[in-house]
């Protein structure tokens, strides 16, 4: 029977008249409700140890003195229709179900809300909870006591509070079988979009802002593909910070990374950065092994097209490129006969069109000799007079006082052959932050570079390569 109506029964509500029960509430000096972090919520048990109906002697000797009590009048039938923990507590057949009066055992700072759950299951409304702290404990109540329509209330209610951190930080604080709640998933969803929205440029928050956040937010941050982040180096540099500052004791903070490394985009991290986890503690060897060897697997032998048909419910989220601001490469280095390295960078049409008429699209740096460098496409007009043109360059990051030169040579793949073919080629000797390279690439316009019988696109993509010598 459901008792969700407008009318409702707030006038019955601890009237001796229209009641068949006296429930007493034994309200104890524990602490406040404490919130649950997701590792640690497997080991929360809906038990009857803090509400429960309370009959003999013994059991009265092994929980500790109430330190104050409230009696209510209560209709059995009422409650009942609204929670299944109450239907068992007045049907399940021992001597105290079948007396006239109910105890139920709760810690002090449930009283409040546990009182505004009572007065709901009378009346379908919360008209004097307000403020989304009370909302949140009242939906917490709710849960305990298996009050299904005050859930969906509440929840209903805080979607209709505009989102704010702290608001939101509330939410991903609530006990996590709560948040999985079907009544509840809507809010946890808001909660999600609001948060990712918040950090998607992680970079312009202070570091403790983010290291005082909960596992679950890390965890939904790490979900999204829309971070504003130069490469996953930046997100795994972050995690890991987070787990330091959060978890001292070694063996717990293995635990945890292990827990996120799920939602770690390993395959686009850089090979250095892969290199560096095999030799830290981070994870546990056996850990560091697999998530690094599969990463390095699906370099090899992935294709920028073949990972845009990649979807998370087959193959994994970490699988799932992120919009990185800098757009990932491949890599294949050499030391013999001679230090050297083979760039691949592979552009989308869609992301050569937003080149136009004046923008740049940055690499992820890669290291030759032990500098840094990066490649930069950028669509630009050298003169006035004259058409715009696709351009690639190399740009080095050489420090100190050395200087490296460097044998280079710019390709791409061409239609029919779909083999790669020289554009040019030379040596130039790197002395600091310097670009070499070529404002036309290909000898032609942008229109002509860019259109649908263009001969540089290969289902969609631009396939580039740089080549990279060290000379001594």
């Amino acid at each position: 029977m459901d008792l969700d109506s407008d009318c409702g029964f707030g006038f019955a509500f601890n009237n001796v008249h229209f009641s068949d029960r006296l429930l007493r509430i034994e309200i104890t000096n524990g602490g406040e409700i404490t919130n649950v972090d997701p590792l640690q919520d497997r080991k929360r048990r809906r038990k009857d140890v803090n509400a429960r109906a309370v009959g003999g002697e013994n059991e009265k000797e092994c929980n500790p003195p109430a330190s104050r009590v409230t009696e209510l009048h209560i209709s059995s039938p009422i409650l009942a229709a609204k929670s299944p923990f109450f239907y068992k507590l007045f049907c399940n057949g021992m001597f105290e179900s079948e007396q006239n009066h109910v105890t139920l055992r709760i810690e002090a700072s449930e009283e409040a809300p546990v009182m505004e759950l009572l007065n709901f299951m009378y009346t379908n409304s919360l008209s004097s909870v307000t403020e989304v702290p009370a909302l949140l404990r009242v939906l917490i109540a709710a849960d305990k006591f298996e009050v299904a329509s005050c859930m969906k209330y509440c929840t209903r209610l805080l979607l209709n509070r505009p989102m704010t951190l702290p608001y939101v930080l509330f939410i991903l604080r609530l006990p996590w079988t709560l948040l999985l709640a079907d009544f509840v998933k809507p809010l946890t969803i808001a909660a999600r979009h609001f948060l990712v929205m918040h950090y998607q440029d992680i970079n312009k928050f202070p570091p403790e802002e983010l290291m005082a956040l909960p596992l679950l937010g890390i965890m939904m941050l790490l979900t999204s593909n829309d971070l504003m982040i130069t490469s996953e180096d930046i997100v795994y540099d972050v995690v890991l910070k987070w787990a330091k500052t959060n978890y001292s004791v070694l063996e717990e903070r293995q635990g945890i990374l292990r827990r996120l490394a799920r939602y770690i985009r390993f395959p686009y991290m850089t090979c250095p950065r892969l290199k560096k986890i095999l030799t830290s503690d981070d994870f546990e060897p056996s850990v560091a092994y697999k998530l690094v060897l599969e990463a390095l697997f699906f370099k090899a032998e992935t294709s920028l097209h073949h990972r845009a048909a990649i979807t998370a419910a087959s193959h994994g989220q970490r699988f799932i490129e992120r919009a990185y601001t800098d757009r990932p490469i491949k890599t294949v280095e050499f030391e013999v006969p001679h230090r050297q390295c083979i760039v691949y960078l592979d552009l989308t049409r869609k992301e050569c069109n937003a080149l136009y008429p004046s923008n740049r699209i940055y690499s992820q740096k890669f290291h030759l000799g032990g500098q840094e460098f990066l490649l930069s496409a950028c669509c630009n007009k050298e003169q006035p007079n004259r058409f715009h043109q696709f351009g690639l360059f190399l740009k080095a990051q050489v420090k100190g006082s050395v200087s490296l030169t460097v044998d280079y040579q710019f390709s791409a793949r061409w239609k029919p052959t779909q083999e790669f073919v020289i554009r040019s080629r030379g040596r130039y000797k790197f002395t600091g932050d310097e670009s070499i390279g070529f404002r036309d690439l290909f000898g032609t316009s942008w229109a002509s570079f860019i259109g649908e019988d263009s001969p540089y696109f290969i289902n969609e993509v631009l396939h580039l390569r740089v080549e990279l010598s060290i000379r001594l």
